[in-house]
């Protein structure tokens, strides 16, 4: 392993968070393969390093590249956050969910699998399900809602990847490690798909309702996507890390009503705060969970870090980004 090339396969890497760790690997130097099909990426969020020297993009799925294989074998590490995103995507569409999710991730296991080669895999909080407790650790039981109920596929989905990477670890010895991300936000991120802070910024900023869905009380950790990356990169580079789950996350707790406000106060807007019923908002049975917030001392414990930026400073930072 110390041989590798000092490359790095990053598959969604033209979405939001992979094309700020695209950024971040290019700049310490190493080259990068992008695998994307642009389903929900887009090659405009890797603006910044077009033409760089050691960036190559590949635009497809991940289980129509053709030299995935050679891929995985030429590279030093893998980042697999290629995956079906957002909760207006999921409603609209579980069966490409479900797909998208477990089958991409099989592909680029196998190929991870024959070579040996480091692989980070990206989950998510939705893993957690319906847990009403206050806080959420790797070790936590995970409730998760009945097959009739859509809105529960992606996190099934993301759940089974979890486990399929855990039996390569085991049975394959592939090195893998499992991030379990918590409401990342920031530049280049998007509402289209359901996304809130994007979207509460983009009413604020023209003076719109910012439309809340049921009554506000619930709240989110957001984390700002350069912690996030951060925590990526030293949990990839940490070999006591593989084989392991990771919560990666803020523990900067709020509200989505409050959220709300506090957009509109820094952004000194002029929008009032609309509350939507969710049966308004999505289709019948939908459910949410009322709490998401990460507990992330084993993230501290085994790469020494933990998400710093505010929540105001991010609101700022996010703004600034959105026209």
């Amino acid at each position: 392993m110390a041989n590798r090339p000092k490359h790095v396969l990053v598959t969604g890497g033209a979405g939001f968070i992979g094309s700020h760790l695209v950024e971040r690997l290019l700049g310490e130097g190493q080259s990068v393969t992008v695998i994307d099909d642009c389903s929900t990426g887009r090659l405009e969020n890797l603006q910044s390093v077009q033409g760089h020297a050691g960036l190559e993009i590949v635009q497809a799925k991940v289980s129509q590249c053709a030299n995935l294989v050679e891929l995985a074998r030429e590279s030093q590490a893998i980042y697999h956050l290629a995956a079906a995103v957002g909760v207006e995507l999921v409603m609209d569409s579980a069966l490409k969910t479900i797909e998208s999710n477990l089958c991409e991730t099989q592909v680029m296991l196998d190929a991870a699998s024959a070579s040996g080669t480091p692989i980070l895999l990206a989950s998510t909080s939705e893993v957690y399900g319906k847990s009403a407790k206050a806080a959420f650790s790797e070790e936590d039981d995970l409730l998760i809602g009945p097959p009739h109920l859509s809105r529960w596929s992606y996190a099934c989905s993301k759940l089974m990847d979890e486990f399929l990477a855990l039996a390569h670890a085991r049975e394959k010895k592939t090195p893998v490690v499992i991030a379990r991300l918590f409401n990342t936000v920031g530049p280049r991120q998007t509402g289209q798909y359901g996304m809130v802070l994007p979207r509460f910024i983009q009413a604020a900023k023209k003076d719109q309702p910012l439309k809340v869905f049921g009554d506000g009380s619930q709240t989110r950790c957001f984390c700002y996507v350069n912690d996030t990356v951060e925590a990526l990169v030293r949990l990839q580079n940490c070999p006591a890390a593989k084989g392991e789950v990771f919560n990666v996350g803020s523990f900067e707790e709020i509200s989505i009503g409050k959220l709300a406000e506090l957009v509109i106060h820094i952004l000194h807007s002029t929008s009032s705060v609309e509350y939507v019923p969710y049966t308004m908002a999505y289709a019948p049975g939908f459910e949410d969970m009322l709490r998401r917030k990460p507990i992330v001392d084993k993230l501290k414990k085994y790469v020494g870090f933990q998400p710093t930026t505010s929540l105001r400073q991010i609101v700022e930072w996010t703004a600034a980004s959105i026209q």
